[in-house]
C-alpha cells in the first residue's frame, strides 16, 4: 500500500505544479491590433494653400500679449494701429505687458535693402510647436524698419501678420503681397481663417498616438504613446486599462505641456482570465478638451 500511497502522492503534486506552471507562466502569446480608425482631419478650415508658412497655425488663444520696445512716437504709433486694426477686422484681442510676451515689437531706424527694394520690416514666428493638426506659437516678433508712408499702418499690419504666422501671397491688393503699396488691404480670405481658427476652444487635447499590446497566457504587456494635441497643458489625468470590460490596471498621467508626449510600457499586468477578446484603453479626465473621441483606443486579438 505504500507505494500507492507515494505514487498518489508524486501524482497530486505534479498535477498541482503542472497547474501552476500552466496558470503563472504561459507557454503561448496573443498579439492584439487597433481597430480601424478613420484618418480624416477634425478640423476643416477650408484653408488657401499656402497662405501660412505652415498649416493652421495659431497662438493658443485668441487674446495675445506683446510688447513693444525701443521705439519712435511715429513707428510706436505705428504699431499700435496696425494691432488695433486686425482687432476691429478678427476676433483678435491685443494686450501690452512688461515681459514675457508672445509678440516682441522692435523698431530700427537703419535703411535695409534687399535685391533693389527698400525692405519696410521683418516679422514672423520664432517659435512653433507641432500639436496634432496645429501648428502652436508661443513666440513671435516684428521689426519695423521703416515708417508707413501710407494713411493705414500697412507696414505694421504686413508684419504682424507674419508674426501670426501669415505668408506672402501672389495678390498685387493684398497687404500681404510682398511689395508694398497704400492700395492693399487686409484680404476676406485671411480675416475668414484668423476667425475660424481662433474659433476653435484654447483647450488641451490628450490623444493616444499608439497603443500595443500581448497577452502572455494571463498576463499582459502595453506600450503607449499619449501626447497633448491642445492649446494649453493638460492637468493630471488617469489612464485605465480593461479586459473584456473589466478594469485590470490604472496608471496616472502627469500633466502635459502643449506638444508635449510621454511613452507608458507596462509589463506582466495580471488579467485573470485566458481567451480575452478585446482590451480598452481609455484615459479619464475631469476637464474640457477638443475632442474627447481620441482619449479610448479599442484592441481586438490580431488575425
Amino acid at each position: 500500500m505504500g507505494w500507492k500511497i507515494t505514487f498518489g502522492l508524486i501524482f497530486v503534486i505534479l498535477t498541482f505544479f503542472l497547474l501552476f506552471f500552466y496558470w503563472f507562466f504561459p507557454l503561448s502569446s496573443t498579439e492584439f491590433t487597433p481597430q480601424s480608425e478613420s484618418s480624416s482631419k477634425s478640423f476643416q478650415l477650408g484653408q488657401i494653400k499656402d497662405l501660412q508658412f505652415y498649416e493652421n497655425m495659431r497662438y493658443p488663444e485668441s487674446a495675445i500679449s506683446y510688447n513693444i520696445g525701443d521705439c519712435s512716437i511715429a513707428k510706436r504709433d505705428e504699431a499700435v494701429r496696425a494691432l488695433n486694426l486686425l482687432q476691429e477686422k478678427t476676433v483678435l484681442r491685443f494686450y501690452p505687458v512688461a515681459a514675457n510676451e508672445e509678440i516682441s515689437i522692435t523698431c530700427d531706424s537703419r535703411s535695409k535693402i534687399e535685391g533693389g527694394f527698400f525692405i519696410a520690416g521683418e516679422g514672423g514666428p520664432t517659435n512653433i510647436t507641432k500639436a496634432g493638426e496645429f501648428n502652436v506659437i508661443s513666440k513671435g516678433t516684428v521689426l519695423l524698419i521703416r515708417e508707413s508712408q501710407c494713411k493705414n499702418p500697412n507696414v505694421g499690419v504686413h508684419e504682424l501678420l507674419h508674426a501670426l504666422g501669415f505668408n506672402h501671397t501672389t495678390n498685387p491688393d493684398d497687404i500681404m503681397y510682398p511689395i508694398s503699396n497704400c492700395n492693399q488691404e487686409i484680404q476676406n480670405y485671411t480675416i475668414d481663417l484668423i476667425d475660424n481658427l481662433y474659433s476653435i476652444p484654447s483647450y488641451p487635447d490628450i490623444t493616444f498616438e499608439s497603443v500595443s499590446a500581448i497577452m502572455k497566457g494571463k498576463y499582459l504587456d502595453a506600450n503607449m504613446s499619449i501626447r497633448n494635441n491642445g492649446f494649453e497643458e493638460s492637468p493630471a489625468a488617469i489612464v485605465q486599462i480593461y479586459a473584456d470590460g473589466g478594469l485590470v490596471k490604472e496608471v496616472n498621467l502627469d500633466p502635459l505641456g502643449i506638444g508635449h508626449g510621454i511613452v507608458i510600457s507596462l509589463k506582466n499586468i495580471w488579467i485573470g482570465q485566458f481567451n480575452t477578446e478585446q482590451l480598452r484603453f481609455f484615459v479619464k479626465t475631469n476637464f474640457d478638451e477638443l475632442k474627447k473621441d481620441n482619449n479610448e483606443v479599442t484592441l481586438k486579438i490580431k488575425k
